[in-house]
């Protein structure tokens, strides 16, 4: 994934000019928010569909949609960001992702509420996540995008996605209970 530290480098060492080096992000919208993640591990958006339950499955994970004869695990967004499930509308939409485990890569949906565009943006229009004052975890955001119209926050999906560290977390708030 590109992220600003490795632009911002490049851009330094001169190799290219910056604009030459932007990179394109999916902007979507969770609640009142807009979050956008680099296109790089996007596969396709599709409409909302009603994801099978799985039992025993962590907070978040709505269940498993059948897409083109492949299981895919289906994320709440909002749950795993931990706000309130998302409501359903008709805008609502699962953008297929595809994030690295190890060496394997693993195909997941992530439900958000709407899709708005990909822009393309260069390393001089992203800042580094502030410690404080987003109602997302500081290491899910790979940066702020400043736009004309407001602020885009950036998501990690490799990060929020890793099922791993998800079901460690779950583990530790199970032994706090």
């Amino acid at each position: 994934m590109h992220t600003h530290a490795s632009a911002a480098a490049s851009a330094a060492a001169g190799s290219a000019p910056i604009a030459a080096q932007a990179s394109q992000y999916l902007t979507f919208s969770l609640g009142s928010e807009i979050l956008g993640t680099s296109i790089l591990g996007v596969k396709e958006i599709i409409e909302y569909r009603e994801p099978a339950p799985v039992p025993m499955m962590p907070a978040g994970l709505r269940g498993v949609i059948n897409l083109r004869g492949a299981v895919v695990p289906v994320v709440d967004l909002l749950v795993r960001l931990g706000k309130p499930a998302s409501a359903v509308t008709r805008r609502s939409c699962i953008v297929i992702v595809a994030v690295e485990h190890g060496d394997q890569a693993q195909i997941m949906g992530v439900q958000v509420d709407a899709v708005h565009e990909v822009m393309e943006l260069s390393a001089a229009e992203i800042d580094e996540p502030p410690p404080f004052g987003t109602h997302v975890r500081s290491d899910f955001i790979t940066g702020i995008a400043k736009r004309a119209s407001g602020f885009v926050i950036l998501l990690d999906m490799h990060r929020i996605l890793d099922l791993q560290a998800w079901g460690e977390a779950n583990a530790e708030l199970a032994e706090l209970h």
